[in-house]
């Protein structure tokens, strides 16, 4: 016979706050003592309203956008979580979850009056606003990576951090659209995916619900209102598919509750969005849930309804065999129903409803010992490993964030492995990939696959119940190319990093090859170097180690010339065994970024001229008489000798002043003059007249030496119109330009 199911593990909280909701969260009579007192003893519910009284003086004076005072919201959070059972910690640490954030109290406080697991918990919440961030996306993926690192622990950290962004999410009408878009977005994209990794589904729906209400209100509302229509137009059908399904199950002698079920508001816009689809096309909007005693009967009740109402073929899924990864089990099947109204129906035994419904926060509502449940937790800690796997080797935070969305998969294969066992994965997942869920030295190793007993591609997409087999070999690598087809953040993460270490390792090799050949032609033996002088130029570029140093000596970044005269630079060292003083170098102008030619005094062959080590540019060529050598007090030992050389291959910048008697086609006259003396022009610009009759002309012009720019100063001074010419400077003469 039908019965009547008792409350549901999770109730939506109500926003804007009802008025019981305002009292004070230690009296009888308010909701949160209302729900802890239905599972903890009063030792527990005192030490809750401890928490609540020194989190409510913490946060004294402090209001939220909607006015109300701001106690009200680790309340509201911790409500959440009591509707769940959990245990007493997490409820302490979410009436504390703001307070080291937010006000004076610190870890340490917390610690010594709720104890360290709190603290932990506490810590793990907190936002990294104490830390220079660049940018917004910065702030958000470290703060991700702190929260990560403590969810891995416990994962109690992020079921707080879920129930505090569902309450954020609920209240949110005070707060600026282009604010309440921005969380939203972030809410779709990372918590409400976490929600459904971890079974959380009614939280999950919550949450991708009031994102579509934010992110496009219009849509929106329009949904909703055509929900509503449609529910009062429907509601004489639905009737008698309910009546006709309970008369059915009774028929065949099962215990049952028939629950009604409407599609969620973003599940309905996902699909119009992806298929094209008009609302009114959507014809599934209703369904039906189905909960019996065990999982025989789930089969039995599928026959039942399947002999009631014809099946629509390819629409029937069994999760109760292959249970989702979150955990989640139950049989799917769409019916025809009357009047060619399509019919979704979920069955599903008491166990399943129960962990659909809360995820890994069943284990502390139910208390129960039920096997799956516990290998859910195990998969859901497997999950979390992973996830520090990936941030481990994960150097950029936004690489991380990245391949952490990829790991947030909606939509799975399930694939076999040769001893049997399953493995879900993202749709579009490849042989590789597959690799490396198995082991991540399987996936570095492999080098070919058989798909159903039959060699294939490894870029080959996996389909559901493909049975795979990975062949490896002990001296293969990771391909380059594997990045461009593989979809699975640990896949992408373990590439990545083994071709950023290989690189390395690799340049550091050539980095110091090149050096050593520049200290023999110093007539110096590399082995005469001593660590002294190495920790000077480590100290000197900012570089933590030799090895980057030679990396980017390897790589291009730094001149090995340059380098060796660095580590030779120290007083003592000045001299080599045979007595020789150091050479200079000779700047060519052809060395590429390793070397850079100082816009403030833009120096030319035939300049006396310094080199100056910069650790972000490299060697930075000045003229002598550089206002900048004069202006900072630089270290001298950063000072290098350098020359030119005899036949510079380049063409290099000077910056001309040129007055001239104000008159037309002067410009042109001055140009042709410049290209007759094979010099080029970069730049130029006149400056607005005074009302007399003379103008200045600034040029930027290309030459190869100083004697190059006399010969075409000596030819401008044969014009006739031009009073004066002065070579500036490039700092003044941006300043003039300005």
């Amino acid at each position: 016979m039908p019965h009547t199911q008792g409350d549901h593990a999770y109730r939506k909280s109500k926003s804007p706050l009802e008025e019981a909701d305002l009292l004070p969260a230690d009296r009888e009579d308010s909701p949160l003592t209302q729900l802890i007192r239905k599972y903890l003893n009063d030792e527990e519910v005192q030490l809750v309203w401890q928490a609540y009284r020194y989190a409510e003086q913490a946060h004294a004076g402090q209001t939220r956008k909607t006015g109300e005072p701001y106690i009200t919201h680790p309340i509201s959070v911790a409500c959440i979580l009591a509707r769940l059972h959990l245990d007493l910690p997490t409820l302490l640490a979410a009436l504390l979850h703001d307070v080291v954030e937010d006000t004076e109290v610190n870890s340490a406080e917390i610690a010594e009056k709720f104890g360290k697991q709190v603290a932990d918990l506490v810590d793990g919440l907190t936002k990294l606003d104490k830390v220079e961030l660049q940018t917004a996306t910065q702030a958000q993926a470290e703060n991700f990576r702190k929260m990560l690192l403590a969810m891995s622990q416990d994962v109690r950290v992020i079921l707080v951090k879920l129930a505090d962004r569902l309450h954020n999410m609920q209240t949110m009408d005070a707060m600026r659209p282009e604010k309440q878009k921005r969380i939203a977005r972030e809410t779709l994209d990372i918590y409400a995916p976490i929600a459904n990794r971890l079974g959380l589904n009614p939280i999950f729906h919550e949450l991708e619900d009031l994102s579509l209400k934010y992110l496009y209100p219009n849509r929106y509302r329009v949904i909703d209102k055509a929900i509503r229509t449609a529910r009062g137009n429907r509601k004489e059908v639905i009737s008698k598919i309910l009546e006709a399904i309970q008369n059915q199950l009774t028929h065949y002698h099962l215990e049952f509750d028939v629950q009604g079920r409407e599609k969620h508001l973003y599940s309905i816009y996902k699909k119009m969005s992806e298929k094209s689809m008009k609302l009114s096309q959507i014809g599934d909007i209703y369904g039906f849930r189905v909960i019996v005693k065990d999982t025989a009967a789930c089969y039995l009740a599928l026959g039942a309804l399947h002999a009631l109402y014809k099946p629509i073929p390819g629409r029937f899924k069994d999760y109760i065999a292959i249970p989702k990864a979150n955990g989640y089990q139950s049989l799917h099947t769409t019916l025809f129903g009357p009047f060619g109204t399509p019919i979704e129906v979920q069955i599903r035994s008491q166990e399943m409803h129960n962990i659909a419904d809360a995820g890994v926060a069943a284990h502390w509502l139910y208390k129960t010992t039920d096997a799956h449940l516990t290998k859910l937790q195990q998969q859901t800690h497997q999950w979390l490993q992973r996830l520090v796997e990936i941030q481990t080797e994960s150097d950029d935070s936004h690489e991380f964030l990245e391949n952490f969305k990829v790991d947030l998969f909606p939509d799975e294969v399930y694939i076999f492995t040769p001893k049997g066992n399953i493995m879900a994965l993202p749709r579009g997942s490849t042989a590789v990939d597959f690799a490396y869920a198995v082991h991540s030295d399987v996936g570095n190793s492999c080098v070919a696959v058989k798909i159903n007993n039959e060699l294939a591609p490894l870029r080959t997409e996996m389909r559901n119940g493909d049975h795979v087999e990975i062949i490896t070999a002990p001296l293969a690598k990771p391909n380059p190319a594997w990045l461009n087809y593989v979809v699975t953040g640990k896949a992408r993460s373990h590439i990545r990093h083994y071709l950023k270490t290989v690189k390395v390792e690799e340049s550091a090799q050539l980095g110091e090859r090149m050096l050593n050949v520049a200290l023999r032609a110093m007539h110096i033996q590399p082995g005469d170097i001593s660590d002294k002088q190495w920790q000077k130029v480590m100290n000197d570029y900012g570089a933590k180690t030799r090895q980057i140093i030679l990396t980017d000596i390897g790589l291009g970044k730094r001149n090995s010339l340059m380098v060796a005269h660095q580590l030779l630079a120290h007083p003592a060292d000045t001299e080599d065994k045979t007595g020789k003083t150091l050479d200079t170098i000779t700047i060519r102008g052809s060395e590429g970024m390793a070397v850079q030619f100082a816009p403030c005094c833009r120096p030319i062959p035939g300049d006396p001229i310094l080199g100056f080590i910069n650790k972000d540019k490299g060697l930075v060529i000045h003229t002598h008489d550089c206002q900048a050598i004069r202006k900072f007090k630089l270290d001298p030992e950063k000072w290098l000798d350098v020359e030119w050389d005899a036949d510079p291959k380049k063409l290099f910048s000077v910056n001309l002043r040129i007055s001239v008697v104000d008159e037309r086609g002067m410009l042109a006259k001055i140009a042709a003059t410049i290209a007759n003396a094979d010099a080029n022009i970069d730049n130029v610009s006149v400056e607005s007249s005074d009302g007399s009759q003379y103008s200045n002309v600034n040029f930027t012009v290309q030459v190869h030496n100083r004697v190059h720019l006399a010969t075409l100063i000596r030819n401008l001074r044969k014009i006739q119109q031009v009073v004066r010419i002065n070579r500036v400077k490039g700092n003044q003469l941006e300043q003039r330009i300005q």
